[in-house]
């Protein structure tokens, strides 16, 4: 998420230094980087303490307001969450997640196995009342804004319920990151008529017109960046499927881009001629300003980076959790609820 907006207060965040793809040091620099950014934030790094206590001494200014916790174990990729949670109890994802429950954090962001992740946050904090199951809700970029979408990889498959419970989810979410008061919600389907896709999703779409939610209806893949709506909501496996293919989209016009303007001398001019708009354009589209996938209906918040994240994307994932802590993400939800309810 991009996070653009940040309420100042104060809070503390649990930063698993461990887990990711390219090591402690990615995470260091991007704590430094929030540090100097947002005054009100303290930062806990949790993992190998010699190894952090050396990157903080290189890339840290002022670490008044950072912590080091030891922990002596790292959950690694390919590992089963079922593992992870057997055999990681000392884990730098376990302990940070830890720190949430005990108070002693108010958000937890880790690059770590996206299983395990879920499969440990759910076991220590729990969920929120009323809510089945855990989403995961990513930022994409959308024509006059961005779109929120979710699930993308928490549970292969939903009930009509649980759609609808990830919608008022999504609602939430979207109306802190991006200011939009009622945000514009549809369920993704193979047709926008009413009578497409199988009965799940016509069940979740007559419960969400009926809902004090603003559903629009169903919307289709072609029109996920046309502006029409501003959350979208589906199960799992169809939204992992979705997102994926969105970024292997955008590598394969890279790839071309690349190719068109490297093919000869005056492609070359070309390329130079157009310089200023293909940097405007990479900015736009800067992948990294997306980082950070909020991991909803648990009893607590915990932020989910890319495992490839730098410390630019790292630090976006930061901000995220600065701004659902401010906004206090899992009281609202559970406030909705009960309005839904009534």
């Amino acid at each position: 998420m991009s996070a653009t907006t940040f309420v100042g207060t104060h809070s503390t965040i649990s930063l698993d230094a461990m887990s990711g793809d390219l090591g402690a040091e990615v995470v260091v620099r991007a704590a430094a980087a929030t540090l100097q950014k947002h005054a009100g934030i303290e930062l806990i790094l949790v993992g190998d303490q010699d190894e952090l206590q050396d990157l903080v001494s290189r890339y840290v200014v002022d670490d008044s307001r950072l912590q080091i916790m030891h922990a002596s174990q790292v959950v690694k990729m390919s590992e089963s969450p079922t593992e992870s949670l057997r055999k990681k109890k000392d884990s730098s994802m376990r302990v940070a997640i830890n720190l949430v429950r005990d108070g002693q954090a108010d958000a937890c962001v880790s690059s770590g196995n996206t299983g395990a992740l879920m499969a440990t946050a759910k076991f220590v904090l729990k969920m929120l009342p009323g809510i089945d199951r855990p989403a995961i809700i990513v930022e994409l970029p959308a024509i006059g804004g961005s779109l929120h979408l979710l699930d993308v990889g928490a549970n292969t498959q939903a009930s009509a319920e649980q759609l609808f419970q990830f919608a008022l989810m999504g609602s939430i979410v979207t109306s802190d990151v991006a200011g939009i008061g009622k945000p514009r919600i549809a369920l993704l389907n193979i047709g926008a008529e009413d009578i497409k896709g199988h009965d799940t999703v016509r069940a979740a779409a007559a419960m969400l017109g009926a809902s004090t939610l603003n559903y629009i209806g169903f919307i289709e893949g072609s029109e996920f960046f046309a502006g029409k709506a501003d959350v979208v909501v589906t199960d799992g496996f169809t939204g992992n499927v979705a997102l994926k293919t969105m970024e292997g989209t955008v590598g394969l016009c890279s790839h071309y881009l690349r190719r068109g303007f490297t093919r000869n001398w005056l492609a070359k001019l070309q390329a130079l001629l157009a310089r200023s708009v293909l940097g405007t354009l990479a900015t736009e589209m800067d992948s990294r300003k997306y980082n950070g996938a909020t991991l909803v209906g648990l009893n607590g918040i915990v932020i989910k980076s890319h495992g490839s994240a730098d410390s630019f994307a790292f630090q976006h994932a930061i901000d995220t959790a600065v701004v659902e802590v401010s906004n206090q993400l899992p009281q609202q939800i559970g406030n909705m609820l009960q309005e839904e309810a009534a």
